[in-house]
């Protein structure tokens, strides 16, 4: 081996990451490490992981701009490579005296003035809406072809690295012809997927009495009497320095709090449609038919998302009806121009992916779908999305932040967690 490449998906890679370098560095080794990966950055790579190991270290965007990294570490030039070598320890030397300067100045509030300055719905005010099906429900086996019209296609091009927005993407003139060959073959892919029934989709959506309880924390009650609590949903605060009149918000603060007497209600929803890709993948892989290969997985994970977009369409105008007259087109729905949202654990306004076996248990997810949670919290099969909904007005989305040591303490004693696992699961969004 020449040099070693490090991928990380979600957050728990992270820890993945700087484990092996860890690792790497007590076993004497000087093999340059590439890290790579969705939730990886420079930033994250020069403060956390270049630190533990004296061999050279790499952030790379992703697969393709590792080339001209890992030809310029293989240079039969030594003073080249050791002048490549030596230019990007500089910059991540600078880059965390960068970060040490900006976390000092950065205002963090304590967790008390934080949750003073709550985000405060009027709840007399607000028209709580009862969900018309209450309970699970199960869409197993669901339409591919109706699914397929809810599909956002801009982030597909993103998958193969073509910037821009669906459909004006056609008339740039240095991707445009590349892009309309792409889509047309995805189309025809996407036309077997559907008449052969290549891949199922699955879907799970849950609607159950809850309210607010101490601020951050989410009682969902076993039913409409609302006198035993079934589980207990965590969420965190933003405990950064805002200004004057903006709430520092956590996603409790949409759901009404149990001393209001107000009967609120929330949603969670899990779907996948990468059931059947593993034999596709097969036999595209036995074939050597790479590009087939990351076809079929980005076709499955725009399925996925336009599952998500058309449950919750089917939450707001049928199975919650909070929102029962809404008429938008797919542009308009991909705007997010409806009430409500659903944000997901592991993502900026719920950072925990711990909180994801709460909603599968609630769901029966995995009896109910087929979706398996794996170790690091991470969904399989990889094309699925699971969720929460929030149907109040006021409620939307937005990013947690960096915390401080004050809410992961009082966040280790509602989950019954230990610190070192909190700290372990929230270390990107720590303050220290």
């Amino acid at each position: 081996v020449d040099v070693i490449g490090l991928s990380g998906l979600i957050t728990p890679s992270l820890d993945e990451m700087v484990h092996v370098a860890k690792e790497m560095e007590r076993r004497g080794m000087s093999l340059p490490l590439l890290i790579g990966g969705a939730t990886t950055s420079r930033v994250h790579t020069a403060v956390k992981i270049a630190p533990n190991y004296s061999g050279p270290v790499f952030h790379v965007l992703d697969a393709s701009r590792s080339v001209p990294v890992v030809s310029n570490l293989l240079n039969e030039n030594e003073s080249e490579r050791i002048k490549f070598i030596d230019s990007y320890k500089k910059e991540y030397v600078n880059l965390r005296e960068d970060y040490a300067k900006r976390k000092l100045e950065k205002n963090n509030i304590s967790l008390e003035q934080a949750r003073e300055n709550r985000l405060k719905i009027d709840w007399t005010k607000s028209q709580v809406k009862k969900p018309s099906k209450l309970g699970v429900t199960v869409l197993n086996n669901y339409s591919l072809s109706k699914l397929r019209n809810y599909i956002d296609w801009t982030p597909f091009f993103m998958t193969w690295e073509l910037k821009g927005k669906y459909p004006v993407i056609f008339e740039d003139k240095n991707v445009g012809a590349e892009a309309k060959k792409l889509f047309n073959d995805a189309n025809k892919l996407l036309d077997k997927i559907v008449n052969e029934r290549l891949l199922t989709a699955n879907g799970v959506v849950g609607l159950f009495p809850a309210n607010s309880v101490g601020v951050d924390d989410i009682e969902i009650y076993t039913d409409e009497s609302r006198n035993g609590v079934k589980r207990v949903l965590h969420t965190i605060r933003q405990q950064m320095q805002k200004s004057k009149g903006e709430p520092n918000i956590a996603l409790a603060d949409f759901i009404a709090p149990k001393e209001s007497g107000v009967e609120d209600y929330i949603g969670m929803f899990a779907v996948t449609t990468g059931l059947g890709i593993e034999k596709l993948l097969e036999k595209f892989e036995k074939e050597h038919d790479d590009y087939n290969s990351i076809m079929i997985k980005a076709l499955a994970d725009r399925l996925a998302e336009a599952f998500a977009e058309h449950l919750h369409e089917l939450v707001r105008k049928e199975y919650w009806r909070y929102a029962s007259g809404e008429k938008f087109a797919n542009e308009d729905l991909i705007k997010e121009k409806y009430i409500g949202i659903r944000p997901a654990p592991g993502y900026p306004a719920q950072p925990d992916h711990t909180e994801k076996p709460i909603i599968f248990s609630l769901l029966d997810a995995k009896k109910n779908t087929g979706i398996k949670l794996t170790e690091s919290m991470a969904m399989y099969p990889a094309a699925s999305v699971s969720g929460l909904y929030f149907s109040h007005p006021k409620s939307k989305y937005f990013t947690v932040g960096k915390i401080g040591k004050d809410q992961v303490l009082d966040y280790h004693r509602r989950k019954g967690m230990s610190v070192e696992e909190v700290e372990k699961w929230l270390s990107p969004i720590l303050n220290y």
